[in-house]
């Protein structure tokens, strides 16, 4: 799923090109894609943008009269620019957006529809659509201590809420808790003040620095190759594969439709924590610790000259 960094980049793209220009036409392929009756559509047509805006993950397209399109790419949709007005429609585009310079098209891959459309008018509409999270950039250390110890959750779970924090997800979280060499299974409530300090800064230091990245390499080009696994990452992504800090393998654990890698030695203090399947599946085999893995997967290794 885009997130801050993603949304930010597809933003300054988007307000470079469509920011005064008119909207002319709305062409929507799938049922799914609109989750809003008033105002309609048409309602949208022929009306000059005049502002971009971030709201959480969704994309905020403001038009004249003070209606407002939002885009929820969720996990698979992305935006694309076209300069020439196309015909026909990719079979993985939702929708398309002709404005007087360009089309942007609406894509999503896979088989499910998740990706949404509201169109709704003024603050009061974009409040609504708002889960509420603290923007953190924007924040002191006082108020985002007074979200973080709201509830008692692990940090994983807290990064990634939208109720207490905007714009993280999945992949930033991880990279987040591996800048500030904290456990994503650490409780909320049971950080010191250092800890919370050190969350605070790396938060900001990962979100603005993939900003940053992510504004290089797109350039002044349209950004079509978000992705929640980028070059560069130092956990997300990349299990078993090396630490960048201390070369030990990448650990994951795995729930629901989501996972969480992160390095047991520089974020655990050593300790593995228990992937929910596999501890099922291995009850007191689970290993508890580095070591006990690398003896494990020693133990399970063939002898050389031995055949595979």
């Amino acid at each position: 799923m885009p997130e801050l960094p993603d949304i930010v980049t597809y933003i300054e793209a988007l307000d470079r090109r469509i920011t005064g220009q008119t909207l002319e036409r709305i062409r929507l392929t799938s049922p799914f894609l609109l989750r809003t009756v008033t105002p309609p559509v048409s309602d949208a047509e022929h009306r000059s943008v005049r502002e971009l805006r971030r709201t959480g993950k969704r994309i905020a397209i403001g038009l004249d009269g003070d209606i407002w399109l939002v885009l929820h790419l969720m996990i698979a949709g992305r935006l694309h620019w076209k300069e020439r007005r196309e015909g026909a429609l990719s079979k993985r585009a939702l929708a398309s957006f002709d404005f007087s310079n360009g089309t942007l098209w609406l894509t999503e891959a896979g088989t499910q529809r998740r990706a949404a459309l509201h169109l709704v008018i003024g603050e009061e509409g974009l409040r609504a659509l708002d889960p509420g999270g603290l923007e953190v950039l924007e924040a002191d250390l006082q108020r985002f201590t007074a979200a973080l110890r709201s509830a008692n959750h692990t940090l994983k779970r807290a990064l990634t809420d939208p109720r207490l924090f905007s714009g993280i997800g999945n992949a930033y979280s991880d990279e987040i808790l591996f800048e500030a060499a904290l456990s994503p299974a650490a409780m909320t409530l049971k950080l010191n003040g250092e800890e919370v300090a050190r969350l605070f800064a790396a938060i900001r230091t990962t979100l603005e620095g993939w900003v940053v990245k992510l504004r290089s390499r797109t350039g002044g080009g349209f950004p079509e190759k978000v992705t929640a696994f980028q070059e560069g990452m130092a956990v997300h992504g990349r299990y078993r594969e090396s630490c960048p800090r201390c070369g030990a393998p990448i650990q994951r654990i795995r729930y629901a439709a989501n996972e969480a890698n992160y390095c047991a030695r520089c974020q655990t203090g050593g300790r593995l924590l228990a992937d929910r399947a596999l501890s099922r599946l291995l009850h007191q085999d689970w290993p508890s610790t580095l070591e006990e893995l690398e003896m494990l997967t020693a133990k399970k290794a063939p002898v050389s000259g031995e055949s595979s």
